[in-house]
């Protein structure tokens, strides 16, 4: 039986289908026919209207924002959903939070690494034919375009947003903590304290995974600064 908080995460790819609820509806009851029974609660049910080959989703991150800042589990309905290419694996990879498939219930953080190598190895591959290939139309006198030398450069862009995200990561806890405290404060809690209360009461877990302290509060509210 299901225990625990869960965030749900459906992703439709048109708009009508959107509207409709055309493939939603079976998306919807797949996770709550997985849910049922156990003690668990949903924190929140996100709807993404998105192409699966587009990486920027919006809707996507904020669920997986949602997921760490309540220490719940991503829900989604078809694993498919989600592994389509190595940017969003290897973003699932880095976001911490554990997910559930509910048609593959066995696939585990394991099951992720292995489709982001795969995927990985398949993006390199691609990329040393492009490069190979280029190289030879250069060698044989063939003008390269505009769109040919972006080819080339965003290896080089990619290796280094790579080593930026590590960086960033220990600061987008606080990111996805910062607007929930602003609330908490915007209803009234009038010290760092009130607010690490309320925190505690919501079940929200601190950065370092315990409860919450006026100084713990502090130190996040200062990377806004």
């Amino acid at each position: 039986m299901a225990q625990g908080k869960f965030v749900a995460y459906y992703r439709v790819s048109t708009a009508k289908q959107g509207a409709s609820g055309l493939g939603l509806d079976a998306q919807k009851e797949a996770v709550r026919s997985y849910l049922n029974g156990g003690r668990w609660r949903m924190v929140d049910e996100v709807v993404e209207v998105e192409s699966g080959k587009r990486t920027d989703r919006p809707e996507l991150a904020r669920a997986l924002a949602l997921c760490r800042v309540h220490g719940a589990t991503l829900i989604i309905a078809k694993l498919d959903r989600l592994a389509r290419n190595v940017h969003f694996i290897s973003g699932l990879m880095e976001s911490g939070v554990e997910f559930i498939a509910v048609d593959m219930p066995a696939a585990n953080r394991l099951t992720v690494h292995i489709l982001s190598a795969v995927a990985e190895h398949e993006a390199k591959m691609i990329s040393q034919r492009t490069k190979a290939a280029l190289a030879a139309a250069k060698a044989r006198g063939v003008r390269l375009g505009c769109r040919h030398r972006k080819i080339a450069a965003q290896a080089a862009v990619g290796a280094q947003a790579s080593a930026v995200a590590r960086r960033a990561k220990a600061q987008n806890r606080a990111a996805d903590l910062l607007p929930v405290i602003r609330s908490i404060q915007a209803e009234g809690a009038s010290s760092l304290r009130a607010v690490a209360t309320t925190l505690n009461e919501k079940g929200v877990p601190s950065p370092s995974g315990g409860a919450w302290h006026g100084n713990s509060v502090r130190r996040v509210v200062e990377l806004d600064c």
